[in-house]
């Protein structure tokens, strides 16, 4: 106490300008309408410049819970879109009597661990068995395709990535349906091979690279990437093309993992049709 009041001693005569400054100041500001009108001015703007600063800073701690209710909107989205649905057509009417049945559902899930620098590699979600995932199911983004579901716990699951050398996925060209397996060749991150696209094909670099109708994981026209480059093996009459992918997998968060509700079904179908032909 007794060195604050030297200090204040000290420096009285800085103290007593400022409180003559403040003085007048504000008698200018009372006695004057163009000044007091200049002050108020000036006090709104700093309180809204503060205001807005204090509502940017809580927008940014509310994102996290605003992005997991998005995801989860988005994952409805998805089960509504008509690439979610299949075309039942009866032989009687026209088709414009076409009715839809949903063929897949999505579930949104968060990226708990993701690794893009291996041979093999894997993603572990946060959804498992008690949110009904199974093995097998597809996982998609908002970006494209991202890899297969491959074990499941009761609230985890792992996936096969994109970037995983045992994963196949059946990809096409979107502008002519011209279709063949895609895989990793364990290089970059941001790349995917396309095999067995035939050289009567005209490829134009950027062609667009999407799902075909012969997976059973996803949707048919998920967008995969787009064409990079492609050669021709010598006396091969195929196409081996470079994919760059669409998705960015460094930069993974939320994912939906898709259900194709009628998978069983066929699955059972065609297992029964091969046992038919070994007899």
């Amino acid at each position: 106490m007794r060195n604050l009041i030297l200090f204040i001693w000290k420096h009285y005569f800085v103290f007593l300008f400022l409180l003559l400054e403040t003085l007048c100041v504000y008698l200018v500001v009372q006695n004057n309408n163009f000044q007091r009108a200049g002050f108020v001015n000036s006090s709104n703007q700093v309180s809204a410049s503060v205001l807005s600063t204090a509502e940017n800073i809580q927008q940014y701690f509310y994102l996290k819970s605003e992005n997991e209710r998005l995801a989860k909107e988005n994952a409805e989205l998805h089960s509504h879109d008509l690439l979610s649905f299949s075309v039942l057509v009866n032989d009687q009417y026209s088709v414009n009597d076409t009715l839809f049945r949903q063929k897949y559902s999505y579930t949104s899930a968060k990226v708990v661990n993701n690794s893009t620098n291996r041979r093999n590699n894997f993603l572990t979600l946060d959804k498992g068995s008690k949110q009904g995932i199974t093995n097998k199911m597809g996982v998609i983004s908002s970006s494209g395709v991202i890899g297969i579901v491959k074990d499941v716990s009761e609230n985890f699951c792992t996936v096969m990535s994109v970037l995983h050398s045992k994963t196949t996925i059946s990809a096409k060209l979107k502008k002519d349906g011209t279709f063949g397996p895609l895989n990793w060749d364990g290089e970059s991150f941001a790349y995917a091979t396309l095999n067995d696209i035939p050289t009567h094909v005209r490829l134009v670099q950027g062609d667009t690279i999407v799902t075909s109708q012969y997976t059973k994981m996803f949707p048919e026209n998920i967008l995969i990437g787009t064409v990079e480059s492609y050669f021709r093996e010598s006396a091969k009459p195929f196409y081996t093309v470079k994919v760059k992918l669409s998705t960015d997998f460094k930069k993974l968060t939320y994912v939906y993992i898709v259900n194709n509700m009628l998978k069983g079904e066929q699955e059972i179908l065609e297992k029964n049709s091969e046992a038919d032909k070994k007899e």
